[in-house]
């Protein structure tokens, strides 16, 4: 891999490293929102949220339309959600390692 496509790659996954960034791709893969039906789930401001949804924009991960007055946000490119099912398969993998390495007492509720 060349260095302009790890910085490439590296900006999409900097744009995902914010949990209200993660629960709004999450809400856009159940279809498209505008800010008021985002606003809710993240529980910020809606300028932050705003910010949140300009970064993921730039990142290319989401896209806007408006409809009259609303602003529509898109999921840009839904193979993007394979990149966050992989995050659970290594939280799982580190919860095994975790619990392969705790002492026997420790998992029994630290009786033995």
């Amino acid at each position: 891999m060349k260095q302009d496509e790890a910085e490439a790659r590296a900006k999409i996954l900097k744009a995902l490293a914010h949990p209200a960034r993660v629960l709004v791709v999450d809400e856009l893969s159940r279809g498209d929102r505008c800010v008021g039906e985002l606003q809710p789930l993240v529980k910020v401001d809606q300028s932050v949220l705003s910010r949140h949804l300009a970064q993921l924009r730039q990142a290319g991960i989401v896209t806007e339309r408006r409809a009259g007055v609303k602003v529509i946000h898109h999921l840009a490119c839904p193979c993007i959600l394979q990149a966050l099912d992989c995050t659970l398969g290594v939280l799982a993998a580190e919860a095994r390692r975790a619990r392969r390495w705790m002492p026997a007492a420790s998992r029994r509720g630290g009786r033995q």
